[in-house]
């Protein structure tokens, strides 16, 4: 939404929870007073006390947290101290980052207890730019699964449909469901096999999986120390990169140069791709999506090509399939170091799906792991060499819509296309590219090498200027 011209001291006072803000635009806005860090916090907060009973997106609200941080934001912005775009802005964090003195249940009915004692460095670092912490976002158990299901902590709700229960994907379920249903302006995630892309796809957001080690883990519950990422979610390119160049650890006012003078990512967000080699998906890993999904990736693969970008197939050395099973393998052992106790005993409380997930470790040798390891540095070299004449390589995120929560199959991952580009250590961003005629959102996912996250970000900026469907939910 645009805001209002100020009128003498009329002000801005958010009024219907259908409208969408955005960092920019709230930034903007406190800056020249039309609206204050405590009133659009209100804002958000009075949504999520009035949406989220349906929607189950949060895990935790920090009502009276929130409105300190913003009272302390209202009166630095005031008396010109503003940090940068992100001073004032609420987010919210996925429920595995530590936060001193709140709990992190880790999406864990044996954690609703556990007081953090530290806080996590990309919490650290939003804080530190001025953000306003609504509270913590649910996710699958220990973060241990695709589509976003949580039998002990309550599955979140997909906001595009408010009939049926549809997943959000996983694992950063009320991440993704929280931006879709305007209960926060931005929102964190982590990625270890796409569940940053996979909620973003499902719900109708952006997100970036950035390369390993990118971003720092400290203080970030550990599912799998070879493949976890942190990583922004937001409901624009724009937002995400401001988000991005926070957990970066970018100075604020460093932050406003560079967007106002269109520099650093923000430049390549406007670059565009005219002489760009993009690889598409082959005939065969098409046959694994609905048509639904494959009508609009064939739109955005038009548009590309018509703005001037090299378009041709590309065939994967190693089946995305056989990749996925292999990440799957990686986490499943490493997942069972850090939490294989609780799946071992029988009194524990767990979603059943995730303990079984992590108790397939048992079935690998000490050897057999250290082959997988082995075996991935070399795949990844030879996936690497194998796209050398392309820049990025452009898949749906995900192979088929949001599916109703009855309908999953727990034994199959969502992520056909996300786990392979965890598994090579490759950034990869997941854009909205329009509805299915179901009204369900649809995702591409931009896969770039290691440390080119730019590349995803460009032609992810491309993408969006040129698609026409409005997200937002009724």
């Amino acid at each position: 939404m645009q805001f209002q011209e100020k009128v003498g001291k009329t002000r801005i006072v958010p009024h219907s929870d259908k409208i969408f803000y955005s960092i920019v635009e709230l930034s903007k806005s406190f800056h020249e007073g039309h609206i204050r860090p405590s009133e659009i916090t209100e804002f958000y907060l009075n949504n999520i006390a009035k949406k989220d009973p349906k929607i189950k997106a949060y895990q935790a609200v920090y009502n009276e947290n929130a409105h300190l941080l913003a009272k302390e934001a209202d009166t630095a912005i005031s008396l010109g101290k503003r940090l940068g775009p992100f001073h004032g802005i609420p987010f919210v964090l996925k429920d595995i980052y530590d936060v001193e003195g709140q709990i992190t249940t880790s999406g864990s009915k044996m954690h609703e207890s556990k007081m953090a004692t530290t806080t996590s460095k990309m919490a650290e670092l939003l804080l530190a730019a001025g953000g306003i912490l609504l509270g913590k976002s649910k996710t699958v158990e220990f973060a241990f699964g695709g589509w976003g299901t949580n039998e002990k902590m309550e599955t979140p709700w997909n906001p595009w449909d408010m009939k049926n229960h549809r997943i959000c994907g996983g694992s950063s379920s009320g991440s993704g469901a929280a931006l879709s249903s305007n209960l926060t302006v931005c929102a964190t995630g982590t990625d270890t096999g796409g569940s940053i892309r996979l909620p973003a796809a499902f719900c109708g957001v952006t997100g970036l999986k950035v390369t390993k080690d990118f971003l720092s883990t400290k203080g970030i519950t550990p599912l799998s120390h070879t493949l976890d990422t942190p990583g922004p979610m937001a409901r624009s390119l724009l937002d995400l990169v401001i988000m991005f160049e926070v957990l970066k650890g970018t100075e604020g006012l460093k932050i406003d140069h560079q967007m106002a003078n269109k520099k650093g990512l923000f430049n390549h967000l406007i670059k565009g791709i005219s002489g760009l080699r993009i690889g598409t998906i082959s005939q065969k890993d098409r046959s694994q999506c609905s048509n639904q999904v494959l009508n609009q990736y064939d739109k955005i693969v038009k548009i590309l090509g018509n703005q001037g970008a090299i378009i041709e197939e590309f065939i994967p050395p190693i089946d995305y399939s056989d990749m996925s099973k292999k990440a799957g393998d990686i986490i499943s052992i490493e997942a069972y170091s850090y939490h294989g106790h609780f799946c071992e005993d029988k009194n524990s409380i767990m979603d059943e799906d995730v303990r079984q997930r992590i108790l397939k470790a048992k079935d690998f040798s000490v050897s057999q792991y250290k082959y997988l390891l082995e075996e991935r540095k070399a795949n990844e070299k030879t996936f690497l060499n194998s796209m050398r004449s392309f820049d990025a390589l452009i898949t749906p995120t995900t192979t088929h819509e949001a599916a109703l929560v009855e309908d999953v199959d727990q034994a199959i991952s969502p992520g056909y296309f996300t786990r392979p580009f965890n598994y090579i250590t490759m950034c990869a961003l997941s854009v909205p590219i329009g509805l299915g005629e179901n009204g369900l959102p649809v995702g591409l996912q931009i896969a770039a090498r290691p440390n080119d996250e730019q590349m995803t970000l460009r032609i992810g900026g491309e993408i969006e200027r040129n698609v026409s469907s409005i997200f937002s939910t009724s």
